[in-house]
């Protein structure tokens, strides 16, 4: 079982085209572990606070109740709850003890989930980024071509430029500093030498190495093999080998033009490979094109594909977010007498959460109906006096603050 912390779950994160599909089809032959080719599901969770238009209307009415009515607490509080009946209802499904849920644009939700799940294990897949680009370029080969050079002069947003560079670097961030919840995974050595490096992993995620785990096409015809096959989604050319191979580490000298590895390296930056432990390659690089690198990215660039990202998404980011160290937040439902306040305290709370809450509203009223600025204003600023003249009349605790979630003077 998945317990609200995390324990027992596992997130397997990387852009797309990084070897996902196989590093997760390997955890899959593992008796005690379920895995799934991709979910996806913990953003649409997220995004219920910034609904789309419905063929029923009403998407004003949703984000004022979701960004107004609904207490950020108590988003995820909620959330967690959902996503824990989905994981444990999965579970329940088969024998295992411990999923994991491989969905690479989780970059986009990083601080989300460390707040829903700061106990859950985290595996880093590492791979080469020229590797990376030439996969994108060999999974559409049947589709229209995809070129790195006409992408990048394409001033529109482009989600698989996201994932290349921005996605790219949020994981470089986010797995920057040591976290023992985390682990990183070398693509190229785990095709290599793919029991060594399962063994390792399983390892980490506490289960013992079963014989046999790294030859993935021995229960392709399971019940769970075919399970994990139903969903049609991830690498579609895993299924042609029956184990681990060494045959695409090489792949972007072969599909990638000079042009191409050019433009990508100077995106980056040489010290992004370096630091991943891919010098040879970037030596290789350099001896293709004929060119030198600089040593950091383009900066200009990749916030410009930030921007790009974060406005189609409405959701802001934490600059060069880092994984979490895990706080001892108490998930149980244990209280304390500060948590069973007087009846006039707690009357008093009452009123502070209702105007909190109408202050929020209010202010999401604000961002999207400017006819009525003037007069919200007025009200606005009559709740939040009030809202200060009750705040004066008791002490606030920690607890307090919690619970009000004041937002500060804005505007």
């Amino acid at each position: 079982m998945i317990d609200k912390t995390g324990k027992n779950l596992v997130f397997l994160l990387c852009v797309p085209r990084s070897g996902s599909s196989l590093s997760t089809i390997l955890l899959q032959n593992h008796s005690k572990v379920l895995a799934t080719q991709e979910m996806w599901y913990l953003m649409s969770l997220y995004d219920l606070k910034r609904p789309e238009n419905r063929p029923y209307g009403g998407k004003r009415i949703i984000s004022r109740f979701f960004n107004g009515m609904v207490t950020d607490n108590a988003f995820v509080d909620s959330a967690r709850a959902f996503a824990l009946e989905t994981y444990n209802g999965l579970l329940h499904s088969s024998n295992a003890s411990l999923i994991v849920d491989k969905s690479p644009r989780y970059y986009y939700i990083l601080e989300f989930i460390d707040r829903l799940f700061p106990e859950s294990k985290r595996i880093w897949l590492i791979r080469n980024p020229l590797s990376i680009l030439a996969s994108y370029k060999k999974v559409n080969q049947n589709k229209k071509a995809f070129s790195l050079i006409e992408e990048l002069s394409k001033p529109t947003f482009n989600i698989k430029i996201v994932d290349l560079t921005v996605g790219f670097f949020r994981y470089y961030d986010y797995f920057s500093t040591d976290h023992p919840q985390a682990f990183r995974l070398s693509y190229e050595r785990l095709v290599t030498n793919p029991k060594y490096e399962v063994e390792k992993l399983c390892e980490f995620l506490n289960v013992s190495y079963e014989e046999g785990m790294e030859i993935y096409g021995d229960q392709l015809d399971s019940s769970k093999g075919r399970m994990f096959a139903s969903m049609g989604v991830g690498d579609p050319n895993v299924y042609e080998h029956s184990k681990a191979h060494t045959d695409s580490i090489e792949i972007w000298k072969d599909l990638l033009t000079k042009e191409e590895i050019e433009a990508y390296c100077r995106l980056l930056g040489a010290n992004v490979f370096r630091e991943l432990g891919y010098e040879k390659e970037l030596q290789e690089a350099e001896k293709i094109t004929g060119a030198r690198f600089e040593q950091d990215p383009d900066h200009e660039f990749i916030q410009k594909v930030r921007k790009q990202f974060l406005n189609n998404s409405e959701t802001e980011w934490e600059e060069a977010y880092h994984m979490q160290a895990v706080q001892s937040e108490d998930f149980s439902n244990v209280t304390t007498n500060e948590e069973h306040p007087s009846d006039s305290r707690q009357e008093l709370l009452n009123e502070i959460q209702q105007m909190n809450i109408t202050i929020k509203t209010l202010e999401q009223r604000l961002a999207t109906n400017l006819t009525e600025k003037t007069k919200l204003m007025q009200e606005l600023q009559s709740v939040r006096t009030r809202f200060n003249r009750f705040k004066s009349l008791i002490p606030f605790s920690g607890f307090l603050t919690n619970l009000a979630e004041q937002r500060g003077q804005k505007k």
